[in-house]
C-alpha cells in the first residue's frame, strides 16, 4: 500500500467514523416514540393527582368509560369491575359516603413504562366516625390516548 492509498483509505475510515458518530449523536437527542407516549402517560397521571391533591378533581377522570379495574386481595370489594360506572358505583362512591373529609394524595412515585403507568401513593382522609383513614395504594393503569 503506498502512501496515497494509505490516506485515502484513512479519510474514508474517518469519514465513516464521522456519519456514524453523527448517527449516534442524532440517536442520542430524539426518543423513541415509546419514550414520549411513556412521558405523556405520566403526565396525565401526574396533573390528575396533583389536582385531586389539590381538592380540584379525582384520578377517576382519567378513566375511560370502558375501563375495567381490578381489586386484588380478600376483601369484599376484591374482584374486576368490567366498567368505570360498574367500580365508581360499588366501590368509590359508597366508600366516599363513609368520609368526613374526602382524601387526600401524595405521590411516592410515579413509574411510566410505554402504555403502563403505575402511581405509589399515600391517601388521608377522615372518616364520619372520626377516625382518621389512611393507606397506601400502587394502582397500575394501561394508557390509551392520554386515558
Amino acid at each position: 500500500m503506498n502512501n496515497r492509498t494509505c490516506l485515502a483509505s484513512l479519510s474514508l475510515a474517518r469519514a465513516a467514523s464521522g456519519i456514524a458518530g453523527a448517527g449516534l449523536a442524532f440517536l442520542a437527542i430524539t426518543s423513541p416514540p415509546e419514550a414520549r407516549t411513556a412521558s405523556r402517560n405520566k403526565a396525565a397521571v401526574a396533573a390528575k393527582f396533583d389536582a385531586w391533591s389539590a381538592g380540584a378533581g379525582n384520578p377517576f377522570e382519567l378513566l375511560t368509560d370502558e375501563a375495567s379495574w381490578t381489586i386484588e386481595g380478600n376483601s369484599v370489594a376484591s374482584k374486576t369491575y368490567a366498567t368505570k360506572e360498574d367500580f365508581l358505583r360499588d366501590v368509590i362512591r359508597p366508600f366516599n359516603t363513609r368520609l368526613s373529609l374526602g382524601i387526600r394524595a401524595s405521590v411516592k412515585s410515579i413509574t411510566p413504562e410505554g402504555d403502563r403507568v403505575v402511581i405509589h401513593f399515600d391517601a388521608r382522609g377522615m372518616a364520619k366516625d372520626g377516625k382518621p383513614y389512611v393507606n397506601t395504594y400502587a394502582w397500575f393503569f394501561r394508557m390509551k390516548r392520554g386515558r
